[in-house]
């Protein structure tokens, strides 16, 4: 089962800044601190991101997530999910998405 805990891989929705899914390493209030973390910009084969956290995606080819960065801090957090496996196997194989 998956969990929200330090060190676990969550996707973590903010109010404007968007998605992120990365390994949380720090969390105060509506503060997020993540490592290797990814902007998940726009994604196909997921009805939602509860269902991406517990799936991943379908179709990982239409998917348009940037490349990761060490760490960042995102504010405004108002939503945490926790990633099954599966999910993080489906996330990480999605190739990076540049211009």
């Amino acid at each position: 089962m998956a969990k929200i805990v330090l060190g676990a891989r969550v996707i973590v929705r903010t109010y404007s800044a968007g998605v992120f899914f990365g390994k949380l390493i720090g969390r105060e209030d509506k503060e997020v601190l993540l490592q290797d973390a990814r902007r998940l910009w726009y994604w196909e084969g997921a009805a939602s991101l509860s269902q991406l956290a517990q799936s991943g995606t379908s179709l990982p080819e239409k998917c348009k997530f940037p490349e990761p960065v060490d760490e960042i801090l995102v504010t405004e957090a108002i939503e945490l999910l926790a990633t099954t496996e599966e999910a993080q196997k489906s996330i990480d194989g999605v190739a990076v998405w540049a211009v």
